[in-house]
């Protein structure tokens, strides 16, 4: 065939691959494959006949986890390009053919062309095979996914889950993004915010820590000591006290809200990111701080708001500078705590009462902008006027007593009663018992007045004399113990002192208790009084007869008892006679006439060896009922002895004395 003829060749059908990874042919975009048009020759008689589409090598491109909507490249027409008849000798032909490509299919291209090739599939294409940040831009948004675009064969898409921290997202933002999952059962492309913000996350919070940048994070959920905050992706731990300047009482309320923090702290260890939103107020407060601390003066008012309240007062917020209000600064009236007139959060005026010398220390008022209460307070009251008022607080001292808004009295526990001995002012009246005084002092001045309750009535010591002569008898109540008596309550108000010695005539007392307990009614006598003093001196003996007037017989020196030793002790021992007597036996007395002595328990006869009304001191014996006769018997043989004229001894003497022994040992 010399001529060259136009033939008409079908069109060529190129569809898209949709496998992962092409194996036989590689897909080239529709303006790709008309820029790559080629003329492919074949041999014929040394004729080229045809002409056709030269197929250009793509390599192959791995693309990561991406699911692009499968798009089928439409037939394209490919104009028939007429090759001019050439003639050639076979023998230059067959020399330079490349007989490999014609083998392969695959003829050398220009390489021009293929760098050109290569630059447009960068920059049109997305290598989604590749683990690299890629970023996109949205496209679409639903109410469940973003739709993203990366310039890849088809769109992504990301759950709006991923994007709770930014609730402005729009459409035309861009967002970084990671091939998650390259193609899903229905084709889809599925791309990942969190874990692309997770590869970059490290490096900016790194960056945001070294430069106190302010980074923007998403308050997840509520901790233990705080909140988990998402900063870029990494969850943070934000301490409650960095939370605010103020105490924070609603943690919940941060919960799922965007923030701005500042990267406090980071351990590279742990991987523990910690922030901070304390950090932003105070640096921002802090100019405010300073304008405000060079223009505080004393007497100065200015608003402030309530930031805490403790049982000693309330922390004043300022506008950055905190003052106390001390509990008895808040009101005239007297509170127990002041959360009963302030509560948080409450704006107030306050006035400054004082500062230290640098103003860290403010110390606030509020009652001090309304008018002093003793102010108001009658201009005609005078000591000596009765007036009515309510308990508002009682002490062990007293109790005070509030006659009129924000004035108070005190009542003294000694002036409640007339009675003297020791009492509580609990005992008379308790909080919010409505009284009536008597103003006892009035101080306006310094502002103070004492009231006095048991002036109503009249004092029973001013006709003491009538009701408690001397000598008279009388019944009275234990009220108190001390170390060397008794007080005997005879009336409110008139108390009685008995003495230890004046308790019992026949017992010797150590303490009062032994004889007596409080609330004990007993007989006294009246013994001294001093109605100036008052002073009342009482007997309870003396109510009674004395018994050892009637054991002066009974207990005379000499005078036999048999009785039974009660108690004994290394000085002696000791015997009761008729409830009222206690006689002592030394323990040299004890001794019995076999040698042994009595113990406790023992019944014998004893004899009076002494007697002391005065120191009622009974003093008995036993050993001296034998000693005696052995006294005796003695006596009688000195005065045989005696008798004796001659001077010198004589064995008669001796006889004598061996007679007296033997009656001795007899008796034994």
């Amino acid at each position: 065939m010399s001529t060259s003829k136009k033939d008409s060749k079908p069109k060529k059908a190129i569809k898209k691959n949709t496998n992962s990874q092409i194996e036989s042919k590689p897909i080239v975009s529709k303006e790709i494959v008309k820029e790559t048009v080629v003329e492919e020759t074949v041999v014929k008689e040394t004729v080229v006949k045809e002409t056709v589409v030269k197929e250009t090598v793509v390599e192959k491109t791995v693309v990561e986890e991406t699911d692009i909507e499968e798009t089928d490249i439409e037939e394209t027409d490919i104009e028939e390009t007429v090759v001019e008849k050439t003639t050639i000798s076979p023998e230059e032909f067959l020399k330079d053919f490349d007989w490999e490509n014609f083998e392969e299919g695959i003829e050398t291209v220009d390489e021009k062309k293929l760098v050109e090739l290569e630059k447009l599939i960068k920059e049109n294409f997305v290598d989604t095979y590749n683990d690299s940040v890629i970023e996109g831009t949205i496209i679409n948004l639903t109410d469940r996914e973003a739709i993203i675009d990366i310039n890849a064969k088809s769109e992504g898409v990301i759950s709006l889950n991923e994007f709770r921290y930014n609730s402005d997202l729009k459409v035309g933002d861009k967002v970084e993004v990671l091939v998650d999952v390259q193609e899903d059962k229905t084709g889809q492309l599925i791309l990942s915010h969190r874990k692309a913000r997770t590869i970059k996350a490290w490096d900016r919070v790194n960056e945001a820590h070294d430069k106190s940048t302010v980074v923007t994070g998403f308050v997840k959920c509520r901790t233990k000591g705080g909140m988990i905050v998402d900063i870029f992706g990494l969850e943070a731990f934000l301490p409650g006290s960095q939370i605010d300047v103020k105490p924070i009482r609603d943690y919940d309320q941060y919960v799922n809200k965007n923030m701005e923090f500042k990267v406090v702290k980071i351990n590279h260890e742990f991987k523990n990111v910690v922030v901070s939103h304390k950090a932003l107020i105070e640096a921002d407060i802090e100019e405010q701080k300073k304008e405000i601390i060079g223009q505080l003066e004393k007497g100065q008012v200015l608003e402030g708001i309530v930031k805490n309240i403790t049982t000693y007062g309330v922390f004043i917020d300022l506008g950055g500078v905190d003052g106390l209000v001390h509990i008895t600064d808040l009101s005239w009236n007297r509170i127990n705590h002041p959360s009963e007139i302030l509560e948080l959060d409450q704006k107030i005026n306050v006035v400054i009462l004082d500062f230290d010398d640098d103003k860290s220390r403010i110390q606030l008022g509020v009652k001090q902008l309304s008018p002093h209460p003793w102010e108001a307070l009658n201009s005609e009251l005078k000591e000596g006027d009765k007036i009515k008022g309510k308990v508002s607080v009682i002490a062990d001292y007293g109790a005070f007593v509030e006659v009129v808004n924000g004035v108070e009295g005190l009542v003294h526990v000694s002036e409640m009663s007339w009675s003297t001995h020791l009492r509580s002012a609990q005992d008379f009246v308790k909080v919010g018992d409505e009284v009536e005084a008597v103003v006892l002092t009035l101080d306006r001045e310094d502002r103070k007045m004492s009231l006095g309750i048991k002036q109503l009535s009249t004092d029973p010591w001013t006709d003491i004399t009538a009701k408690y002569p001397l000598g008279s008898k009388h019944t009275g109540i234990v009220r108190n113990f001390t170390n060397f008596g008794i007080f005997v309550e005879l009336e409110e108000g008139i108390d009685g002192l008995v003495y230890i010695s004046d308790l019992s005539w026949t017992v010797k007392v150590k303490h009062p208790s032994e004889l007596f307990t409080a609330g004990d009614s007993i007989d006294v006598l009246v013994m001294e009084l001093d109605s100036a003093e008052r002073k009342l001196s009482l007997g309870h003996k003396q109510t009674m007869d004395n018994p050892w007037d009637t054991y002066d017989k009974t207990f005379a020196e000499g005078t036999l008892h048999k009785g039974t030793i009660s108690d004994s002790n290394d000085k002696g021992s000791t015997i009761i006679f008729n409830d009222d007597v206690i006689a002592f036996v030394p323990s040299r007395h004890l001794l019995k006439e076999d040698g042994n002595k009595l113990k406790k328990g023992d019944s014998s006869e004893f004899k009076v060896i002494e007697y002391n009304k005065d120191f009622k001191r009974v003093v008995m014996s036993h050993t001296v009922l034998f000693k005696e006769e052995e006294i005796k018997y003695v006596k009688e043989s000195l005065k045989k002895v005696n008798k004796k004229e001659s001077d010198k001894s004589t064995l008669g003497d001796f006889d004598v004395l061996a007679d007296l022994k033997k009656k001795m040992e007899s008796k034994k």
